[in-house]
């Protein structure tokens, strides 16, 4: 075999060996939470296969779902000896309970979602507004 083909055999196997690592990336996320493509889209879910979600209304760190709210959008908590790493972080509710937040946004589940891999509250929100996302990988 020639210098040539061991440099093409060489570069070939690289690019499979790149493209198995991609293929198998998975984005630092807490225990339990794992990314998977829902409707063409990679989404994070948490430990049962439920997607995760964000809401627009909360700030940086800071939940404004409470109550009533809290019921329909259950919030994906955090025992208090986790911590956060990249881009989750742990944020303390009114409450006192921590809660898990991605990019600084709180993170929770859908009461409505029934089986993984539904998504049935990416975009809604009261009167047409669309104020709840799902939580994709960015």
């Amino acid at each position: 075999m020639g210098r040539s083909a061991v440099a093409t055999a060489a570069f070939a196997l690289a690019l499979v060996m790149s493209a198995a690592s991609f293929a198998q990336y998975q984005p630092y996320a807490p225990e339990g939470v794992k990314t998977r493509e829902i409707g063409g889209k990679l989404l994070f879910v948490d430990a049962r296969g439920m997607t995760l979600y964000t809401f627009d209304r909360d700030s940086s760190g800071a939940s404004v779902c409470n109550a009533q709210c809290t019921k329909i959008w259950l919030p994906l908590l955090a025992t208090r000896a986790e911590h956060g790493r990249g881009s989750w972080s742990v944020i303390t509710r009114k409450d006192g309970i921590k809660q898990w937040a991605y990019r600084g946004k709180p993170v929770y589940t859908f009461a409505q979602d029934k089986a993984p891999g539904d998504a049935k509250g990416d975009d809604v929100g009261p009167n047409g507004t669309h104020l709840w996302h799902v939580l994709k990988v960015l």
